[in-house]
């Protein structure tokens, strides 16, 4: 489902990424494939720095069909950047990528909050984030950083991810899990 980036993968996710569905969406914007090859280059340099996490999202047979990011990686916190190409749109791999993607960034990376700026005429991406039991709109609880992302217009929503709210989630699915075994036997 998730794999650290390689430049294997840059054909594929190009093609992919300058979808019109998609293009207009994503944080890194290219104006080629070479250009794809330089910022996914730039992206892996980046994370050995510390400065962001990046994984290629796969399909059941390891195709890449988008990518997931933390982006802007400080105090234990950072933004999340995260596209499928236009194929693999409502097939329930954007939850999955999100759940494996938190699980590292929580439990193994000592990650506290991820915080998602989604363009408020997104209303794809809008609706996936109100889906999630742990995601919290935060434009007036983070007022500041809502009005720094919105320095040049009212573009973008402020949702946020604690690491708290996220655990929960994953011990009550546990628990509904073992309760549904329970009632099977």
């Amino acid at each position: 489902m998730l794999k650290k980036r390689d430049f294997t993968d840059c054909h594929p996710l190009y093609e992919l990424i300058t979808h019109p569905d998609v293009f207009p969406f994503v944080r890194q914007k290219v104006d080629s494939y070479e250009e794809y090859v330089f910022v996914t280059k730039q992206t892996m340099e980046a994370e050995e720095s510390g400065q962001l996490i990046s994984r290629t999202i796969t399909d059941e047979w390891e195709n890449p069909i988008g990518t997931i990011s933390l982006f802007d990686v400080q105090d234990s916190a950072g933004f999340l950047g995260t596209w499928l190409g236009k194929p693999y749109h409502g097939k329930g791999y954007n939850a999955m990528a999100k759940e494996a993607f938190f699980n590292e960034l929580f439990f193994e990376l000592n990650i506290e909050t991820v915080f998602m700026r989604i363009r408020k005429k997104n209303l794809r991406s809008i609706g996936a984030a109100e889906k999630l039991p742990y995601a919290v709109k935060a434009n007036e609880s983070r007022k500041y950083m809502y009005d720094a992302i919105n320095e040049n217009g009212d573009i973008f929503d402020l949702y946020e991810i604690p690491k708290d709210l996220y655990t929960l989630h994953i011990l009550r699915q546990q628990q509904d899990d073992d309760s549904q075994q329970l009632l099977e036997a």
